[in-house]
C-alpha cells in the first residue's frame, strides 16, 4: 500500500526526503491556491501544514482517507482539532523546535524598540541624520514582564537576565519567582508574551490590562495572532499609555488594512518567530518522523 501525503506549507527539503524514502508519494502543494484543498483532499491519507493553511471542519468533511494531520510548528489553532477528533483523525505537531529562534526574535525586538533600530535605518534611507531624535534607553537595570513561561519565556527569561534586565515571570520559571498578572502589569517597563491561543487566553491582554500598566510601557508579542487585542493596543498606543510596539502576530494574517501599521511607535514582522533555517529544519524533520510513525501503524 502507498501512503499519499500533501504538503500545503512549504517545509525544509529533509523532512520530504524522509517521507519519500519510506515510499510514500509526496504532493508540494504549497505554491496551490488554498481554495483547491477541498477538491483533492479526499486522495491524502496525511496531511501536512503550517500556519499558513485553515484546516476547517468542512474541509475535513472531504477528507475521506484522511489519517493523521502534522502541524510543522507549535501552536495547532489553524486546525479544527474537535472535528479531528470526531472523524478519528490524529492531530500531531512539533513543540518546542522553535523555542531559542522564537527568544532570540523577541530579544531583537526589544532591543530595537529600546534604540530606535528602524527609525534610524528608515531615516537614513529618507538622507537625514536624526541622531538627536534618537535618544534610546538601556535594556539593563529595566523590568521585563513576561506572560508564560515555557520553552520560550524561560530562554527569553535567561536572555534578559544576561542583559541585566529585572524578569517578572506571570507562572512559573527559572530564575525567580511567580507574580500574578495584576502585580507584574504596574512595575513592566517592557512586557513579552509567549502563550498558545486558547479560549481562555484571546483578548487576555485587552483594555483592562493595559490601563493597570506603568505609562510608557514597551510591548513585545511573539506569541499567537488574538492573545492581544489588538484595537486596544492601538487605542493605548495612540493614548501614549504604551510608548511602542513590537508585533510578530496578527488576528488576521496577513493583515488587511491594519491600524496598527500606521502606526510611527510600531515596529512588526510578518510572523517569523520560527523562521530560521535551524527551527524549520527540526520541524520538518520531526513531523515527518511523526507522520511515518502514524502511517506505518496503518501498514502493519
Amino acid at each position: 500500500m502507498t501512503f499519499k501525503v500533501l504538503i500545503c506549507d512549504k517545509i525544509a527539503e529533509e523532512g520530504i526526503k524522509l517521507l519519500e524514502k519510506q515510499g510514500y508519494q509526496v504532493t508540494k502543494a504549497w505554491d496551490a491556491p488554498k481554495s483547491q484543498l477541498p477538491n483533492i483532499i479526499g486522495e491524502y491519507d496525511a496531511l501536512i501544514v503550517r500556519s499558513a493553511t485553515k484546516v476547517t471542519a468542512e474541509l475535513l468533511t472531504k477528507a475521506k482517507k484522511l489519517r493523521i494531520i502534522g502541524r510543522a510548528g507549535e501552536g495547532i489553532d489553524n486546525i479544527d482539532t474537535e472535528k479531528a477528533k470526531e472523524l478519528g483523525i490524529t492531530v500531531v505537531n512539533t513543540p518546542h523546535v522553535s523555542y531559542i529562534s522564537v527568544a532570540e526574535l523577541t530579544i531583537g525586538h526589544m532591543i530595537a524598540l529600546a534604540r530606535g533600530i528602524v527609525d534610524g535605518t528608515i531615516t537614513l534611507r529618507q538622507g537625514k541624520w536624526a541622531k538627536e531624535e534618537l535618544m534610546g534607553i538601556e535594556l539593563n537595570g529595566k523590568t521585563l514582564g513576561i506572560i508564560g513561561c515555557g520553552y520560550i519565556g524561560k530562554t527569553v527569561e535567561r536572555l534578559a537576565i544576561a542583559l541585566g534586565m529585572r524578569v517578572l515571570p506571570v507562572e512559573e520559571c527559572v530564575f525567580d519567582r511567580f507574580v500574578p498578572l495584576e502585580e507584574m502589569l504596574p512595575q513592566a517597563d517592557f512586557i513579552t508574551i509567549h502563550v498558545p491561543l486558547t479560549p481562555r487566553t484571546r483578548h487576555m491582554i485587552s483594555t483592562r490590562e493595559f490601563n493597570m500598566m506603568k505609562d510608557g510601557v514597551m510591548i513585545i508579542d511573539c506569541s499567537r495572532g488574538g492573545v492581544v487585542d489588538q484595537e486596544a493596543l492601538y487605542q493605548a498606543l495612540v493614548s501614549g499609555k504604551v510608548k511602542a510596539a513590537a508585533i510578530d502576530v496578527f488576528e488576521e494574517e496577513p493583515p488587511k488594512n491594519s491600524k496598527l501599521l500606521t502606526l510611527k511607535n510600531v515596529i512588526a514582522t510578518p510572523h517569523i518567530g520560527a523562521q530560521t533555517q535551524e527551527a524549520q529544519l527540526k520541524a520538518s524533520i520531526q513531523i515527518a518522523q511523526k507522520i511515518i510513525e502514524n502511517l506505518e501503524k496503518h501498514a502493519s
